[in-house]
């Protein structure tokens, strides 16, 4: 029995896994992941499916041509990150469901060792790994802690921005900790969780209120709540751009101060919910004002960001009001 025939004998059809991959005129990236997720996975049971959001750079003609066997789905509109999900989801027939992004590159079979590593961790119910930046440096979003009173008043106040490294100061990114050891997290980001099925039929899948950005976040609290603890492994790592398919950062900044809102509603006390909401209002403040001055001192690329942050502050009386 040669090499291969031996690492395909390792898996069952218990291990049939369904990877999502929705995509938004990320034409070559898309790709690579695709070429990366092919060569690195020897799981025999995997299928693949892109949902290509109406993209109009050619993206799926060219999935097409170049994957075959990829199954593809040709949107008509873009109708984000969750709904996508969703719709592939619930055509899945297999065990497992592996949400991956097309901003990606799997290295050194981080798909089989995710696999390996849910099936060695029952109790966690949600799993991630870790990511890197192409030069291989470390990209720490790959799973965060929640939002919680004293996370948002470290952010408001600039603690967490002085601070950055520390758990203390910045608890939701977990400070300096650098996803080299497994441990449990609140939240695994979408760009490689991998979950049962049937969790995910459970859990109804993501909230469609969430169009983009804080669904994972929702989908990982409601499920802790039936018990689930997600885990992330380091010995499953990727590469992960972030953002590709993203607009501006002031763009991005609203959308993702609407799904905060929206979380904080969701998931606190309602007691303090007023505080979140309060410290919200405080942080975009704060950033508006203090890029605006280094702006004025500074010049430069500074004044681009201090524009983001004052588009921020501008569009609070909508992202005030969450999805």
């Amino acid at each position: 029995m040669n090499t291969l025939e031996t690492s395909l004998s390792q898996f069952e059809t218990t291990d049939s896994l369904t990877v999502i991959m929705v995509s938004y005129n990320t034409r070559a990236l898309t790709l690579a992941a695709l070429r990366t997720l092919f060569a690195e996975t020897r799981n025999p049971f995997l299928r693949a499916v892109v949902f290509d959001n109406a993209s109009s750079d050619g993206s799926a003609d060219a999935i097409a041509a170049a994957f075959p066997e990829v199954e593809l789905i040709r949107s008509p509109e873009n109708v984000g990150f969750a709904r996508a999900n969703n719709i592939v989801a619930a055509q899945a027939e297999t065990e497992w469901l592996l949400l991956l992004n097309p901003d990606t590159e799997v290295h050194d079979g981080a798909v089989d060792r995710l696999l390996a590593f849910a099936k060695a961790n029952p109790e966690a119910g949600i799993y991630g790994g870790r990511t890197v930046f192409p030069d291989g440096s470390l990209n720490f979003a790959s799973c965060w802690q929640q939002i919680t009173p004293w996370s948002i008043f470290c952010a408001a106040s600039g603690l967490t921005t002085l601070f950055p490294r520390t758990s203390l100061f910045h608890p939701e990114a977990m400070g300096s900790w650098r996803r080299d050891t497994v441990r449990e997290v609140d939240i695994v980001v979408g760009c490689l969780m991998l979950i049962r099925r049937e969790l995910w039929a459970r859990l109804g899948g993501f909230d469609l209120r969430y169009y983009i950005y804080g669904e994972e976040a929702d989908l990982c609290l409601r499920a802790a709540r039936l018990g689930c603890r997600p885990m992330v492994t380091p010995d499953a790592e990727i590469m992960h751009l972030v953002g590709a398919s993203s607009k501006t950062l002031g763009d991005k900044l609203v959308l993702l101060a609407k799904a905060r809102v929206t979380l904080i509603r969701d998931h606190w006390p309602r007691a303090w919910v007023p505080f979140g909401l309060a410290m919200m209002w405080t942080w975009s403040a704060t950033r508006a004002a203090g890029y605006g001055l280094a702006a004025r001192l500074l010049g430069g690329r500074m004044r681009q960001r201090a524009d983001s942050w004052v588009r921020l502050w501008r569009a609070r009386r909508d992202w005030m009001k969450g999805y």
